[in-house]
């Protein structure tokens, strides 16, 4: 039987198998994949050992990824925090989506060289995604079906969503892509943050006064007797720019509404889970990630009913469920059968 071991080459992980050497480049795309979701480079080494490549790994099912991860802990011992387990998961399936994601795109680059065709791809592309055959996966699903209510009609949401793409990536010095930054580094409780970054705290702090910003816009629409909205609403961010706060946006806010949800529904998970990735020195992306699978356990023990909790806390019934959050629990909810 074939033997692996691994090399501490710098600066990526290299394997041998019977004295021969895997591909350094496999080694750099596992980390790629992993690099925001919090997997530790001692779990990428045991992944390398075993054998798994990044196209081995997206094209596995969701059960047979469950027992990549048992075999991790329970074969080599590796333990495994919780939200690393999640990590790996979530790593695999936004993979899977933007390959999807690009497919699809080709597909409608394709299909919109002729005219008639053309139009209907921008008139109606969820349409078309569901009439061809492309929106039968959980995500797809999750991804259609589960907007928020104040979205913009169907041609805003695909050019906003182009602006979004572009806006996201950035081109580094070897001339490749890189993903945004986020503007927040992980900070401890009370911890005040270093540097140009902002912290946890202050990013928390956004959430309040966009509560205060919601209480502005609706006494405005009381005086001029018009109905009163009860969500923070692209109103409310127009509202704060107007008055000097364009600081909080759209898009930054929605990033981490459900980071925020954490915060307000289990503070004291929230706090460990700030210091048990600031000990490790994970970004905010990793933390980001990170903090969805507590909210999809606090929903499993509610009966799945993520509006529910949102609306029972003071704080949190004024933002909209995040719809990845709801894919999550859609789809864990389905996985155990409940």
């Amino acid at each position: 039987q074939a033997q692996f071991e691994v090399v501490p080459t710098e600066p990526t992980l290299l394997y041998k198998r019977d004295g021969t050497t895997i591909a350094a480049k496999e080694s750099r795309r596992l980390k790629e994949l992993f690099k925001d979701f919090g997997v530790q480079p001692a779990t990428l080494a045991i992944m390398g050992q075993m054998g798994f490549t990044l196209s081995t790994l997206i094209n596995m099912k969701d059960d047979e990824v469950d027992f990549v991860i048992k075999s991790i802990i329970e074969e080599y011992h590796l333990d495994l925090l919780m939200g690393e387990q999640f990590g790996i998961k979530a790593a695999i399936r936004a993979k899977r989506r933007l390959l999807d994601e690009e497919m699809e795109q080709q597909r409608l680059d394709l299909a919109g060289r002729t005219g008639d065709r053309k139009r209907k791809v921008d008139d109606a592309p969820d349409t078309l995604l569901l009439k061809e055959g492309h929106g039968t996966s959980l995500d797809a699903l999750g991804l259609l079906g589960l907007t928020d209510p104040e979205s913009d009609s169907e041609d805003k949401k695909v050019a906003k969503k182009k602006q979004r793409k572009r806006r996201s990536k950035e081109v580094g010095e070897d001339g490749e892509e890189r993903p945004r930054e986020h503007p927040f580094i992980v900070t401890e409780p009370g911890e005040p943050a270093k540097g140009k970054k902002n912290g946890l705290d202050y990013l928390f702090n956004l959430y309040e006064q966009c509560g205060k910003f919601l209480e502005e816009v609706q006494q405005i629409a009381k005086e001029k007797g018009e109905k009163c909205p009860t969500k923070v609403t692209n109103e409310v961010f127009r509202h704060a720019k107007l008055t000097g706060a364009g600081y909080i946006n759209k898009p930054k806010m929605r990033d981490y509404v459900h980071c925020y949800a954490l915060h307000c529904l289990d503070v004291e998970q929230s706090n460990e889970l700030r210091k048990a990735y600031k000990e490790r020195g994970e970004n905010v992306g990793a933390w980001c990630q990170a903090c969805y699978y507590p909210l999809v356990l606090l929903a499993r023990e509610n009966e799945w009913d993520i509006d529910d909790l949102f609306n029972r806390n003071e704080k949190l019934r004024i933002w909209y469920v995040p719809t990845k959050l709801r894919q999550l629990c859609h789809i864990e909810r389905i996985k155990h059968g409940e």
